[in-house]
Parts: C-alpha cells; sequence; structure tokens
C-alpha cells in the first residue's frame, strides 16, 4: 500500500498537468522568447552592421526601381553585364551633374551663413520680452539670451576640417560599396531568382517565392519611380516659389525639397523649418518670413494628400502608423540613410507577408449579413434514399447439346 500511493498521486499530478495545459503553455513560452531573443539579435546586428549592411540594402533598393530600365535594354539584346554598367554609369553622372549645380548656390548660402545667424539672433532677441514673460521658464529663457551677448559655440577637438579628413576614408568606402553592389544586383538579379527558385523543393513554394519576387519589383519600382517624378515636380515648383518671393538660391531650397521629400513626415518637417529660419533671417519681419514657408506647405500639403495618393492608388498605400514604425526604426539603426530605405523596405515586407500568410478579400457587412441570412434561411437537406440495386436477371439454361 505505501508502494501503490505515490504511484496513484504522480498519475494524479501528471493528468491534473494534462488538463491545464501546462506543458503547452511552457512550450509556447519558451517559443516566444527564442523568438523574442532572435529579434533582439538581429536588431543589434542590423544597427552595428550599419556600415556595410546601409550601403548595401540602399543599392538593392536603388537596383529594384532602376529593374525596369535594364529590363527595357535587355529586352533590346544589350547583356545585363552592360546594362547595369549603363545604370551604374549614368546615375553617377546624375549624381555629379547635380553636386556641380548645386555648388554654386551652396557656397552663396554658406557664405551668408554668418549674416543670417545674426539676422536670427536679433529677431530672437525681439522676442526676449515675451519669452520673459513665462514665469514658469523665466530663468531658463535668461541664462540662454543673457544680456543681449552673441551666442559662442565652442568646438572640442581639431576643428572640422579634422573630422572630415576622419570622415573621408569611411564615407569613401561606403560610396564604393553602394555602387559595386548596386552593378552587381543589377547584373545578377535574374540569376539570384533562379537560384533561390532553385531552393524550393514544392511547386506551391515556388509559385509563391515567383510571386514574390514579381509584386517586390513591381512595388518598389512603381513607388520610387512615381515618387521620384513626384518629388522632381515639387522641387521645380518650390524653386519657382522661392524665386517669386525673393528667397536667396531657389534652387537650393527646390533640391532640397527633391531630396528632403523621399523621408515622410520627417522630411517634410525639416525642410518647414529651414525654409522658416533662412526666411526670417534674410527678410524683415515674422509675417515677411512666413510667406515662403506657407508656400512650401501649401505645395507639400498638396503632394501629400491629393497628387501622391492618386498616383500610388488604394493598392500602394500602407498604414501610416507602420510607416511610422518603419520610419522611427531605421532612423535609429541607420541615419539618414534608414529614412530613405524605410518605406521601400516596408513595402518589400508587405509583399512577402501578403505572400506567406495569404488573406481572402474582405466583402462588405451587407453582404455577409445576406449571405448569412441566406445561409440560415436554407433547408437541411433530406438524407438520400438508398439507392435500390436492380435484381440480375436470371439466367437461362444453356441448351442442351445435340447428340
Amino acid at each position: 500500500m505505501r508502494r501503490t500511493y505515490p504511484l496513484r498521486r504522480s498519475a494524479r499530478l501528471e493528468r491534473e498537468l494534462a488538463n491545464t495545459r501546462f506543458e503547452h503553455i511552457l512550450g509556447s513560452a519558451s517559443q516566444l522568447s527564442l523568438i523574442f531573443i532572435g529579434c533582439a539579435a538581429a536588431l543589434l546586428i542590423v544597427q552595428s552592421a550599419q556600415f556595410i549592411l546601409a550601403p548595401i540594402l540602399l543599392a538593392v533598393i536603388i537596383g529594384l526601381m532602376c529593374g525596369p530600365i535594364a529590363d527595357l535594354m535587355e529586352h533590346r539584346g544589350v547583356r545585363p553585364a552592360l546594362s547595369a554598367a549603363a545604370v551604374v554609369v549614368v546615375l553617377v553622372a546624375v549624381i555629379a551633374v547635380a553636386a556641380f549645380a548645386f555648388a554654386v548656390p551652396v557656397s552663396a548660402l554658406a557664405a551668408r551663413a554668418p549674416a543670417i545667424w545674426e539676422r536670427l539672433q536679433a529677431e530672437v532677441a525681439n522676442w526676449k520680452s515675451l519669452i520673459d514673460s513665462i514665469g514658469a521658464v523665466q530663468t531658463q529663457m535668461q541664462s540662454i539670451f543673457g544680456d543681449g551677448t552673441a551666442l559662442t559655440v565652442t568646438v572640442a577637438g581639431g576643428g572640422p576640417i579634422t573630422d572630415i579628413a576622419f570622415l573621408a576614408p569611411g564615407a569613401l568606402a561606403q560610396i564604393v560599396v553602394f555602387f559595386g553592389g548596386l552593378y552587381f544586383f543589377l547584373a545578377a538579379r535574374h540569376a539570384i531568382r533562379i537560384g533561390v527558385l532553385s531552393l524550393c523543393f514544392s511547386r506551391k513554394m515556388r509559385w509563391r517565392t515567383a510571386h514574390v519576387f514579381r509584386d517586390v519589383e513591381l512595388r518598389v519600382s512603381r513607388y520610387l519611380l512615381t515618387i521620384t517624378l513626384v518629388n522632381l515636380v515639387l522641387g521645380s515648383l518650390v524653386a519657382l516659389v522661392m524665386w517669386a518671393v525673393g528667397m536667396p538660391s531657389p534652387l537650393l531650397f527646390g533640391a532640397l525639397a527633391f531630396v528632403l521629400n523621399y523621408i515622410p513626415f520627417i522630411g517634410q518637417a525639416t525642410m518647414l523649418v529651414l525654409t522658416f529660419l533662412i526666411a526670417l533671417g534674410t527678410r524683415d519681419g515674422l509675417a515677411s518670413a512666413l510667406l515662403p514657408t506657407a508656400g512650401y506647405w501649401g505645395l507639400s500639403f498638396l503632394e501629400s494628400q491629393v497628387v501622391t495618393p492618386n498616383l500610388l492608388g488604394r493598392t500602394m498605400t500602407i498604414n501610416p502608423f507602420l510607416i511610422f514604425l518603419s520610419l522611427t526604426f531605421w532612423l535609429w539603426a541607420w541615419g539618414p540613410v534608414g529614412g530613405l530605405v524605410a518605406v521601400p523596405s516596408l513595402l518589400v515586407l508587405h509583399s512577402v507577408v501578403t505572400h506567406i500568410v495569404p488573406t481572402r478579400a474582405a466583402l462588405p457587412a451587407k453582404v455577409l449579413h445576406k449571405l448569412d441570412a441566406k445561409a440560415i434561411e436554407l433547408p437541411t437537406p433530406a438524407p438520400a434514399a438508398a439507392e435500390v440495386k436492380p435484381k440480375p436477371a436470371p439466367r437461362k439454361p444453356a441448351p442442351a447439346a445435340s447428340p
């Protein structure tokens, strides 16, 4: 009796654990913990490997945008290596021409930077009485503005020339990695697709993988080409508006609007702040400084709310909260380069998840209600009658053989 009691107790404990599904919960918790640890490790790897991963991912995204252009050349009989080289050469030429064209307005604005800074200090000093009237921050404002003395900035180290000398080799290496990755991706994109498809063992997996490649290329190339054309028109209109209101270096404002509009939310906000500060330092009065800022804001509002949604369509729209999360993550990981790859990487992830976890199209609520009502009204089918097998006909006796 003493020996059987522990056995019965252990058996009862096993039954109780089975009823509470403790092992299943423990197994699910361990799997979730492994997934969490893997995601955390991936985040750290992405952030720490910025020097290599950032130019390569940017090269892949630009390669997806330039893929249709390379396809057009290949359809005319050009080899993939030559088409990839042509795309890279054209891209380098466009960047060089843009840098040379905007070097003069950038240098002119940089020469006027001290005067603009002094004008900003004078304008902010005029607001000192208004700011000091707020009792909660009076001491902070006095410590910032003082007795009207100029603000001084001290730079530790060897100065900007030393910083540029230290940063130049790394930046040059990333540029080389970017253009090299772009060339090899464009030249070997068909081989990459075939190699990935050959790893799929089942026909269904190959079908889904092929559709992922197709959707990624279509979505990313369509998005980037459309946004590039929209940004080009926006930059041209911004330059015209800045020239009309008398802002210095209007072409530079157009170029900034073109580049910063690739970064959702933050790019427009940065452009607004820059336009307001430069206008405040070069124009007379607050009302005059708000005029170019309002002009840019109006153009940006029309672009983001009317033009771009109509051109991209509903199939390319993504939840703004997901865009904000992607933008926050990539800016934290890679800085300005992360802002450029935030939306394209989200489009790639959306295409992959859509084909891995397929969902049926959602029907309107009225249609679902009618379908449910019809399903309720339909009578249950009567059981089918048992089939009666016909009896086989009696066989006739064979005639007797004649003697």
